[in-house]
């Protein structure tokens, strides 16, 4: 038994060209303690991710996988904390919006020249998934995503409150029929029109940045002026509050609690992002839940332009990775990016062309209902200060829903910070 194990070890070290690797990865997306290796079958985005990660484990010869606990809350924390401390993650998870922030410092791998050797096809990605993960001229990650805020819809709510045509929810083109068609639905069902996460992740402050993006407008500009004590900012405010005070939707849920509202039927219509339209899918199919006819819709034009909020998850490296390690944790890239159709089964849109146009790819639930999201996607200009201003949005933004503080005082707050930050 000795005998084989030691040959098993050296045709691990032989696979990589040295000593066998192991690699770790930081991630969030939640945990999943029983994902397994089928990545076909698992459900949900913590646990379709942690199946990727644990059939790289067992398929890459040569390497292991250590995933470290990590938290969403304060996931880019942690990260910094690591890269200041000289320990971070042989491969980590991040978002578009961040790379400015850390390729700017150095800290991540430029890997351009990389992608062939490991067997990655970058022609294969989207121009906008190129985009994503570029800077200044390089490669800075492995795109895997498009995330965007979509509205959830319980179609028996909306069909009680006469908001259904041809098997489609009617969704509003304006703010004031939006608070037509919310008062539709509390007079028919007694249920709230709308629910999201106002009170603790910065969805609430997505909302506004769509409806602002709807409105041609933006919290800063390209030279790094900010934009947001202004009329756009206060239209896109009072859309949203003018159903708070009609007692249409409730400001102080959390995620969890706006989440779960939905699913108990409190709630004709839950803002939240592509990463649940499989886990919800999956509920309305449950005779235990209360959500049973489950349809996914674009975010409505509630004003001139389309738009809504959207970034993109990749994977990047540490620019100290090197040899054997930095080969092993490209691999690792390489297999994801190999995934990404599984990946897709979340309810993200697809980074890479030749999965798009797959039958596997549009034949996935819900899929052709939310078509035009692609084309109405925005975002900020890019920063390195993105987090900390988002951060400043999320606390202004709740001050004026859970505290009271007039729309004036928090927009005029929040430019004035948001110059600061941009100045630095």
């Amino acid at each position: 038994m000795k005998h084989i194990l030691l040959t098993a070890a050296a045709a691990a070290s032989f696979a990589t060209g040295g000593v066998a690797q192991e690699i770790t990865l930081g991630r969030f997306f939640g945990a999943c303690e029983d994902a397994g290796t089928d990545t076909t079958t698992s459900t949900g985005e913590p646990c379709i991710i942690q199946s990727i990660i644990n059939a790289a484990d067992a398929e890459i010869e040569g390497v292991t996988i250590n995933t470290l606990p990590t938290d969403w809350g304060n996931y880019y924390d942690q990260i910094k904390a690591a890269y200041a401390g000289g320990t971070p993650p042989d491969v980590h998870v991040m978002h578009r919006h961040r790379i400015p922030e850390f390729a700017g410092l150095g800290a991540l791998a430029e890997i351009s020249g990389d992608l062939e050797s490991a067997g990655i096809d970058p022609s294969d990605w989207s121009p906008a998934a190129l985009d994503a993960v570029s800077y200044d001229g390089g490669i800075y990650g492995v795109p895997m995503d498009f995330h965007a805020n979509l509205w959830h819809v319980n179609m028996d709510l909306m069909a009680e409150a006469g908001l259904v045509e041809d098997g489609r929810p009617v969704l509003p083109s304006s703010p004031e029929e939006m608070l037509e068609h919310a008062q539709m639905v509390k007079e028919a069902t007694g249920q709230d029109y709308l629910a999201a996460d106002f009170a603790q992740f910065p969805i609430g402050v997505r909302l506004v940045l769509a409806l602002m993006w709807q409105q041609n407008a933006n919290i800063f500009t390209e030279d790094g002026t900010a934009t947001i004590d202004n009329e756009a900012a206060r239209n896109a405010v009072t859309a949203i509050t003018q159903l708070f005070d009609a007692d249409l939707a409730n400001p102080q849920l959390n995620y969890a609690d706006s989440q779960q509202a939905f699913l108990n039927g409190e709630a004709a219509i839950l803002v939240n992002g592509t990463w649940v339209v499989d886990f919800y899918d999956a509920q309305a199919a449950d005779p235990e839940v209360a959500l049973s006819d489950y349809y996914v819709a674009d975010f409505p034009t509630l004003f001139e332009t389309g738009a809504t909020w959207a970034d993109s998850h990749m994977w990047a490296i540490p620019s100290t990775l090197e040899g054997d390690k930095r080969t092993a944790a490209l691999e690792v890239l390489a297999f994801i990016n190999d995934h990404n159709i599984d990946w897709a089964r979340t309810g993200h849109m697809s980074v890479r062309q030749s999965v798009v146009d797959s039958e596997a790819y549009q034949s996935l639930p819900h899929r052709d209902e939310y078509t035009g999201t692609a084309a109405i996607a925005k975002d900020t200009p890019p920063s390195p200060r993105y987090g900390a201003i988002q951060d400043v949005l999320n606390r202004e933004l709740q001050a004026i829903w859970l505290t009271g503080k007039s729309v004036d005082d928090a927009l005029a707050d929040a430019e004035i910070e948001v110059q600061d930050l941009l100045d630095r």
